[in-house]
Formats: C-alpha cells, sequence, structure tokens
C-alpha cells in the first residue's frame, strides 16, 4: 500500500547550467544531499545545485508520474514551468 506523505518533484539548475529533475518526500534534505555529492550521479560533477522548481503531489505515484513527464520536455518547455511558477514553488 502506497504512503499518504507528501511528495515533491523538482528541478534543479546545475553549476554547469543543464537541469536535473527528481522527486522526494523531503525537498530541503534532498537539496542539501546533492550538494553534498551524494544525491544523482548526474549532479555529483556538476556542484553546486539550486532548486528552481519544485511541485507537490499527492502520492509517491503522483510524483514519479510527474518526474517522467518533466525529464520529457524539452529544455525550453522547463525554463517555461521554471517561469510560469514567478519563483514561487511547493517547498
Amino acid at each position: 500500500m502506497e504512503s499518504k506523505q507528501k511528495c515533491y518533484v523538482y528541478i534543479l539548475r546545475c553549476a554547469d547550467g543543464t537541469y536535473y529533475t527528481g522527486w522526494t518526500n523531503d525537498p530541503d534534505r534532498r537539496l542539501a544531499a546533492h550538494n553534498a555529492g551524494k544525491g544523482a550521479k548526474y549532479t555529483r560533477s556538476r556542484l553546486p545545485v539550486e532548486r528552481v522548481y519544485c511541485e507537490a503531489c499527492g502520492s509517491k505515484g503522483e510524483a514519479l508520474s510527474r518526474e517522467i513527464q518533466i525529464k520529457n520536455l524539452s529544455r525550453q518547455e522547463k525554463e517555461a514551468l521554471i517561469q510560469t511558477r514567478g519563483g514561487k514553488n511547493d517547498c
């Protein structure tokens, strides 16, 4: 049975200007892990990273589905998504 704990999808901007998308149930802890080099392999060589987007989801399943949707967006579409939030995030 899936937990009812709130989950989040986030986008990080890496030091090289690329974007990384992931999900978590603790956005601040996960950001700290990425910046400590203990996050995803992709971000380890692109530090530091900053969170530029965060969206609350109702469940882990929803977060995973949304993560896939965002990962399939073009860079331009990701930037538009980040801009539409106007710097306001759910985290």
